[in-house]
Order: structure tokens, then C-alpha cells, then sequence
């Protein structure tokens, strides 16, 4: 007996097929969420040296790029070399990378460092000028002084049981620090080797990408595959020209502050045109995140240099967001505030720092897709696809713009007798 295949039943019966498996597969999810997020985790700690490798290698493209073009002039003036070109290409930009690296971490450890020592030697200045603050303001307040001292003596002892309370769990705490130290050197050592694995990814970046191409175009239709890697450019188009206009709009407002400070002779110069240098790279809120502890460390140190410091960082955070900010990065992610902060809140909610720094170009893709493809769709139903014509209860939808003639029926209309 010959069976006889239905190709278009075929098809459906695939579909059917696909569809159940994914629904499987999400209540699997569902029901095993902490199983799969365990598993998750861990693979993610496996793979931390590649994904250590991928983020320095994304990093480093653009150095590499910008150094490449330079070099090519002169290993390629007689003859093409590409492998010399780009093994010099990639030394230069990671020996540039490390060197910004130890450079930030040199700086911020010696101030830090020069900071605490300074402030631990200056706290019996800081404990007269608070008494002398006090008395000042208060010494015609008795009732006021009293009832201070009332609340001390209260707490006083509260503080010193639980300081008691505290010594026993001290070998607790030794045993966190130990923890959290061996995951340190373990993030250390997956850094050390991403920098390796980033040079592998940066000598053959085109094979890369050229076997995702290929991957791509094996699994899915041709249409959608070009469409999928075309949205793949512009959100790498967007995230990337977003980093890098961002680290130069931060280094520049850094150098700023130290130069700034430097001719105001205020304490803390480079601790703080670091703080404020790295801070500012948070779209939105870095601005305030860097000032804050900035202002209370000179408030420490030089109260005097608090106000004009403030001062400073609006009129210099004035200029980044009006003139610097949007000459170097322009309108790249095409946002508005409401959705910047959004995109902040998000991100720094689920990853922290990253969140924050990566929250807004990846939202601006997402975004941009979105848009993208709400406006296909009313295209698709002949309906403006312009905001501004849904402003109104009532939409009052401009003329459908009818089909555009063929060239047959153009010439059948010139051709046809005049009534």
C-alpha cells in the first residue's frame, strides 16, 4: 500500500508540532523556573571569560579600527598585508585599552589611598569644628543642648550593646570577606583570560560574523534573514556609536573638571575629576550620582569649596547636556526624557551598573523596532502612521493614497478617444 503525502498537511502537522513543543517547553519554564535559572547561572559563570572577551573585544573595535586605517597607509604602501596589519591593529588597541585601565585604577586606588588617610588624620579637626558649629548655633538654645545630650546618653548604651553583640560574629564576617574575596580574584582571573579570548575575537572578527551570516541564512527564509540582520546592523550601529560618543563625551567633561579644579585649588582634584568622569558616562542621573559624594568629601575636608563646587558641576553638566553631550553622541537614541529614565530604572534594576550604562541604547533598539513595526502594520491598513494624527478622541485620518497606476494603464488612458 502507497501512502500518499499531503505536502500541505505536512506543513500543518509541523506547525502543530512547534507549537506544542514551545508551549511544553514554557511550562516547563514555568514550573521549573528555579531549576532553569540555576542552570542558567551556571552557564553563564562557565562562559564568564567569553563574555569577559566579547564585552573587552566590542570595546576595543573601534580603537582598533581607528589605529588599522592609520597603519594600513604604511605596512600596505607596496603590498597588501593584512595579517600584519591587523596583528599590529590589535597589540596597539589592547595595549592602549590596558593602559586607560591600570591608568583609572591607578589614580582612583591613590586617591582613595591619600582620601582616608587624610580624612582619619584631620577627624579631631573635624570633631572641634562640629562642636564649635554647635555651640555657635546653639548656645542660646539651652532646652535644645539638653535635650541633645538626653538622646545621646539615651542611645549610648544601645550602641555599645550592639557593639558587644557584634564581636562574636566577627568570624562570620571574616568568612564573607573570604568568600567575596575569591570571587574577586575569580571575576580577576576570567577578566585576564577575556583578554585573551578578545584578542581571537578582534584578529577574525569578519569569519565571525561571516559564520553568523551563513547560520542565519541556513535556518531561517531569505526575506527574513536579510530583515533579521539588517535590524542586527543598525542596533549594533546604535548601541556602538552610543559607547563611544559617551566614554569621549565623559572623558572630555573629566579633563574639564580637573583642569577646573586645579584653577580653583580645590582638595581632591583627581579622586573627584575621575568620580565625575565615570559617573557622567549614566545618561540622565550620572551627573548627580558623581556630585553627591563628591560634595560630601569636600564637605569633610573644606566646606568652604562645597558651594562653589556645586556651582561648577551644574554650569560644566549645562554645557555637557547642551553643547558637548549632542555635538559628539547627537540624537542616537532617538528617546525621550520619560523613556531615558524608564530605561535606567530597568536596567539598573535587573544588572546594576551595566543596567544603567547599557539600559538606554538597548531600549533605543528595542524601541526603535517597536515603532518599526507598528508602523508597518497601519501601513498595512492605510492608516497614518504619524502621532500627531491621534492626538484628537475623533482621528481624522488623511485620504488613503490610492495605488499607483501601471504603465499599461497610463498608456490605456492616453490612448483612449477624447468624448
Amino acid at each position: 500500500m502507497k501512502l500518499d503525502f499531503n505536502r500541505k498537511y505536512n506543513t500543518i502537522a509541523a506547525y502543530c508540532v512547534i507549537t506544542f513543543a514551545i508551549c511544553f517547553l514554557m511550562i516547563i519554564i514555568f514550573l521549573k523556573f528555579s531549576t532553569v535559572s540555576h542552570y542558567i547561572k551556571e552557564f553563564f559563570r562557565v562562559a564568564a571569560p567569553v563574555t569577559w572577551g566579547a564585552v573587552i573585544a566590542y570595546l576595543c573595535n573601534p580603537i582598533m579600527k581607528f589605529i588599522e586605517k592609520r597603519i594600513k597607509k604604511i605596512t600596505e604602501r607596496k603590498k597588501e598585508r593584512p595579517k600584519l596589519t591587523r596583528a599590529l591593529s590589535v597589540f596597539l588597541s589592547m595595549v592602549l585599552f590596558i593602559a586607560i585601565i591600570v591608568a583609572l585604577i591607578v589614580i582612583i586606588v591613590n586617591q582613595i589611598i591619600t582620601s582616608v588617610i587624610e580624612i582619619f588624620s584631620s577627624i579631631s579637626d573635624y570633631r572641634r569644628q562640629i562642636e564649635e558649629l554647635v555651640t555657635k548655633f546653639l548656645g542660646n538654645y539651652p532646652n535644645i543642648v539638653s535635650a541633645i545630650e538626653s538622646q545621646i546618653d539615651t542611645i549610648y548604651p544601645k550602641l555599645m550593646e550592639y557593639a558587644n553583640n557584634i564581636i562574636p560574629k566577627i568570624g562570620d564576617i571574616s568568612m564573607k570577606l573570604k568568600d567575596s574575596a575569591i570571587v574577586v580574584l575569580a571575576a580577576i582571573k576570567d577578566c585576564l583570560i577575556g583578554f585573551v579570548v578578545a584578542i581571537y575575537l578582534l584578529f577574525s572578527k569578519e569569519t565571525f560574523a561571516a559564520q553568523a551570516r551563513k547560520i542565519v541564512y541556513a535556518l531561517f527564509p531569505k526575506k527574513f534573514s536579510k530583515n533579521l540582520l539588517t535590524v542586527c546592523s543598525e542596533a549594533n550601529k546604535t548601541l556602538s556609536g552610543f559607547l563611544s560618543g559617551k566614554l569621549l563625551d565623559s572623558f572630555i567633561i573629566g579633563l574639564i573638571c580637573f583642569i577646573v579644579m586645579t584653577i580653583m585649588q580645590m582638595d581632591f582634584i583627581a579622586l573627584i575629576s575621575v568620580i565625575i568622569g565615570v559617573t557622567n558616562i549614566i545618561p540622565f542621573f550620572g551627573p548627580f550620582i558623581g556630585a553627591i559624594p563628591s560634595a560630601l568629601l569636600l564637605l569633610m575636608a573644606a566646606p568652604k569649596q562645597v558651594i562653589p563646587f556645586i556651582i561648577f558641576i551644574i554650569v560644566l553638566q549645562q554645557f555637557d547636556g547642551n553643547i558637548l553631550g549632542p555635538k559628539i553622541i547627537g540624537d542616537s537614541t532617538g528617546l525621550t526624557p520619560f523613556w531615558v529614565m524608564f530605561a535606567i530604572f530597568v536596567g539598573g534594576g535587573l544588572f546594576g551598573f551595566a543596567g544603567m550604562l547599557l539600559g538606554v541604547p538597548v531600549f533605543a533598539v528595542i524601541y526603535a523596532l517597536f515603532s518599526e513595526a507598528i508602523a508597518y502594520i497601519l501601513k498595512k491598513k492605510r492608516l497614518s502612521h504619524r502621532t500627531k494624527d491621534y492626538y484628537d478622541i475623533d482621528v481624522n485620518f488623511p485620504p488613503a493614497a490610492s495605488p499607483p497606476k501601471s504603465a499599461g494603464d497610463e498608456k490605456a488612458e492616453t490612448s483612449a478617444p477624447a468624448k
